[in-house]
């Protein structure tokens, strides 16, 4: 009982803010529902059914495993790079971990609003830059080619520092005995690279990945802030897309029935994800 007491404050909190709204969202799927009736409509699968031959719905699956696959590849590489760089003995180090990391902490609300200025086309930093080499300037947040892009653009600048603190700890408990091996055995520096050090980050690799998919699955607020899923719909998610339904249009039981399905798209691609991870997840 001593156990169990001591696990009541974590489940009171959970049950109050994760299984009772996860509940509750389930039977609304199910409704039909304005906010404004007191009563709800039951409906059964109709909102699932709709979701099914939704063209809307297809449309912003894309956008999500779009943004989801760009953000989540960008951050990781990025961390990653950025980990193998600070793992040398490079004078400042703590500094530029320091830095790096500073955007994961900084919130979301706060950072996209900066790089609203940065996207900004006539006298944003993003183009001056280009134009200052030569190139053309670009509607980054008012394009549908480049709204994507920007956004992801801007999810894996904030993630990488978190990406790298990990992929830091990993490369720092790799034994230099094996590297010394290799390199006795003639291996080039790419060659350790590839035979040791991917293999014995892909733990902290596959941790990232399923993490940061998660994260990137769920995403609203830089989208909220950044193009209010716009320009005509070309970074609308299905988070985006539910909120929509369920607080805009106070359509509730069909934006029930679109967090019911993200939610069982993430399981299935967690679970994907574990059953990946026996080929190329290496523990010993």
């Amino acid at each position: 009982m001593t156990g169990y007491l001591f696990l009541v404050p974590a489940l009171t909190f959970l049950s109050v803010w994760w299984f009772w709204p996860m509940a509750y969202s389930l039977y609304l799927s199910f409704t039909e529902w304005d906010f404004l009736r007191p009563e709800k409509q039951w409906v059964g699968l109709e909102n699932y059914a709709r979701i099914l031959t939704d063209a809307e719905f297809r449309r912003v699956l894309g956008n999500t495993l779009y943004f989801s696959v760009g953000s989540v590849a960008l951050s990781l590489t990025a961390g990653l790079l950025l980990a193998v760089l600070l793992n040398t003995k490079l004078r400042g180090s703590a500094i530029y971990r320091a830095l790096i990391f500073s955007p994961w902490i900084t919130p979301t609300v706060a950072a996209a609003i900066i790089w609203i200025w940065i996207y900004e086309p006539r006298v944003g930093a993003a183009n001056y830059l280009l134009s200052s080499i030569g190139m053309r300037k670009l509607e980054w947040l008012g394009s549908r080619q480049w709204a994507m892009p920007s956004i992801i653009l801007f999810t894996a600048w904030k993630g990488m520092g978190y990406s790298m603190v990990f992929f830091l700890a990993g490369l720092q408990s790799v034994p230099k005995e094996l590297y010394e091996a290799a390199e006795m055995d003639g291996a080039g520096l790419w060659t350790r690279f590839w035979r040791v050090t991917l293999p014995l980050l892909s733990p902290m690799t596959f941790f990232l990945v399923v993490v940061s998919l998660i994260d990137a699955l769920n995403a609203f607020d830089q989208i909220q802030v950044l193009t209010q899923g716009g320009p005509s719909g070309a970074t609308r998610t299905i988070v985006y897309y539910l909120y929509q339904n369920g607080f805009e249009d106070f359509n509730v039981g069909y934006g029930s029935a679109v967090a019911i399905v993200l939610l069982l798209i993430t399981l299935a691609l967690t679970l994907l994800q574990f059953r990946l991870a026996r080929r190329w997840v290496h523990y010993d």
